[in-house]
Formats: structure tokens, sequence, C-alpha cells
């Protein structure tokens, strides 16, 4: 088993495109890593890096002790399991997880033994005489994954496996690969654009944007306490709600557009660098689900008038306007060269997470209850996180 280790982590191509700047990242020996970030952000890039599939320009990549930049990626000791399952269509289940095994010349018998133990790990036992055409998208990915677990590897690198798989499906096989995963016990990177896939299988989600690495952390903590702008509207589905706001004198109430929250003692002893926001512009972030429907007229509360509803069943989400201008970032969905862009509206759209039975439809004029200390701050200049 070995660590993965990267230092600086720089990719730059011929044509002056930096694609991954100084990247520092590092997966302990067991831990399933997921790097994850839109679109074109460098994230397969920089796994292809770690892979010896691209040529890394400045930086140091290390597994454990041994520095691996100049070795091949035959002789790096990974697995690697793709988007494409690649699987050979004229062989069997059995003879594609063995394949890599019969290239080393390995005796037939432990070859077999290997195979079946991978077989029956991935609960494929039953399908080892079948081609790869009578097998499921499910199926096939993780015959794919066997093939791997086989090589019995130091790192294992996985690059969207499961985008190909329809949406039930892709459920089911987040929680196969992370239970794989967690019996191999091997150092684990993994690649998705999805931060749902990220945020329910990685030990620690690690956010890329434009290259550059964003924040690192056990996902509830990316979730709770993103550093920035990006990180905020990237991680959360549906996404944090950003508001362009303005602190008071003194940094007792936070105004958006016509509505006032009063911030007390608890949230500045909270985030005590709100205080030197004093009179100055801010965004403020607040998640869905700390919108739930006020039981009063007391207390901290947005009011906004409901535009759609949606029923998903376990709960409601209700998608609600109110006179204030909303802030949406650049690069957290699709665009590549995310940055603040203050959107100027009358009425802003936000959304709010509530009980699934509420009575509520399109154009009622809802209160929606808000818990100051559950409240998000950022700089409207740098997008960092209004902390300490």
């Amino acid at each position: 088993m070995a660590q993965i280790s990267l230092e600086k982590i720089t990719k730059v191509y011929p044509n002056g495109f930096e694609a991954v700047h100084a990247l520092d990242l590092e997966v302990n020996e067991g831990e399933f890593m997921v790097l994850v970030g839109p679109s074109g952000c460098g994230k397969t890039t920089a796994l292809r890096m770690v892979a010896g599939l691209e040529v890394i320009s400045r930086g140091t990549l290390r597994f454990g002790e041994r520095v691996v930049n100049n070795v091949s990626a035959k002789n790096r000791d990974i697995a690697m399991v793709f988007q494409n399952y690649a699987l050979y269509p004229h062989m069997t289940v059995g003879e594609n997880i063995g394949f890599a095994l019969r290239t080393k010349k390995l005796p037939k018998a432990l070859i077999k033994e290997k195979v079946t133990t991978a077989a029956g790990i991935l609960g494929l036992t039953e399908l080892i005489d079948s081609k790869p055409g009578q097998l499921s998208g499910g199926q096939r990915q993780r015959v794919a994954m066997g093939r791997a677990i086989v090589r019995e590897p130091s790192v294992f690198l996985m690059d969207e496996p499961l985008s190909n798989l329809d949406a039930k499906l892709r459920v089911q096989m987040r929680a196969e690969v992370t239970r794989i995963q967690r019996r191999l016990g091997v150092a684990t990177l993994y690649v998705t654009h999805d931060q749902v896939e990220a945020m329910t299988m990685g030990d620690r989600v690690a956010v890329l944007r434009a290259g550059v690495l964003q924040q690192c952390d056990r996902p509830q903590a990316l979730y709770d306490n993103p550093n920035n702008l990006f990180v905020a509207a990237f991680i959360g589905s549906p996404a944090m709600n950003l508001f362009e706001a303005q602190i008071t004198e003194g940094a007792s109430t936070v105004i958006i557009g016509s509505q006032r929250i009063e911030l007390g003692e608890a949230v500045l002893a909270h985030r005590p660098a709100v205080r030197a926001y004093a009179n100055r512009r801010v965004v403020l972030g607040i998640r869905p689900e700390d919108l739930p429907m006020a039981s009063s007229d007391e207390g901290s509360a947005l009011v906004g008038e409901v535009e759609l509803v949606e029923a998903l069943g376990s709960d409601l989400l209700i998608h609600f306007a109110i006179d204030a201008n909303r802030v949406e970032v650049e690069g957290a969905l699709e665009d590549d060269d995310a940055s603040l862009s203050p959107v100027m509206l009358q009425r802003a759209q936000g959304v709010a997470r509530i009980a699934p039975r509420s009575p509520v439809e399109a154009g009622d004029r809802v209160r929606l209850s808000v818990n100051p200390i559950r409240l998000h701050f950022f700089d409207p200049e740098s997008g960092v996180a209004i902390v300490d």
C-alpha cells in the first residue's frame, strides 16, 4: 500500500495553457479521496499526471517515499478504472478480469484463484462465464473494477467510472464502489464532476476550479464551512442562496433588499470578522434547508413570494422571489473562468427546503424563518468567507 503525495504539481501545455496550478494534495493509505469540479477544471489532467499518462511540468509526485515523476505508467503499480469500461467483447468475465495477470505469465492456478476472489467481492461469481454483451452497465463496470482489483495495486485511480450509468444505477454503484474500496484499503483518487457523488463517496473531497485547489476537507466540513463563494455555490444541491447584503453600523443587523435580520452577539462571537464589515457590503449565504416555514411572526425571517413548488416526497423545494440582488458565481456550474458576478435583479430568486406536507403553492406569500447563526458571509470582492 502507498500514500499519494502531490507537491506543487503543475501542468502547462505547449501553447502556454496552464491546466493545473501548483496542486498540493495528499491521499493517505486506505483513503478515498474525491477530486471534484466543473468540466474542464483540470481534475482529469491531474489524475492522468498521477497515472503517468501526462508529463508533469513542475512539482513532485510521490507514492510513499518514492518519487515517480519519471517512472513510466506501467511501472507505477497503479490500477485505473475509466469512464468507458474497455472490456474485450470476445472474452468472458473471468478472462477479462484475469487479462493483466495472463500477460504477466502468472501460474494458471494463481490466476484462477485471484479471479475467483475478485468475482466474489464484486458479486460476479455467477457471471464468470458470460460475455460483456450479456451484462448490464453496472455489471460491466464491476468487471472493469475486477480487472483492477486482481492486480493488487498500491494505488487506485478512477476517472468518472459511473458517468455512463443511468441515475438509479449510479446511486447503487456509488455504494458498491465505496464498499469495495473500504474492503481493499487502497489509497484511491476518484475524479468526478458530480458533487453529490463526491459528497457521498469521499473520505475527503478536494474542490478544483480552473486548475487551482479551492478547498480539501471532509464532505460535511466543506458543506458547513466553505472557504469561498465558489465552494459555497458548487457544493450542495440545491445550491446555497447568495444575496447581496449590507452590514449596519455596529454590525448588529444585516440588510437584504428591504428586509433586515438581527445578528446578535451569538453570531458575532461565531463569526467575529463580520464586525469589520460594519457599514459595508457583503455576500450573504443561506442554505435552502436553513429556511423553514416560520411558525409565527416572532424571530428573524425572510418574506417572499412563491414562484414554483417542487414536491420531492421527502420534502418540498419552494422557489421564491424577494426584493434583493442575487449573486451568481460564474464557473460553479460549467464555466472554467470562475469569478464573482452580482446579478442586479429587483426580484431575486431563492430556494427553500421545507417540510413535505406544507400547505404552500405558487403565488403564496411566505415567511421563512432564519436562524442567524446558520448564515454565511463572504467578501464581495475576493469571494473569501468572512469567518475569523
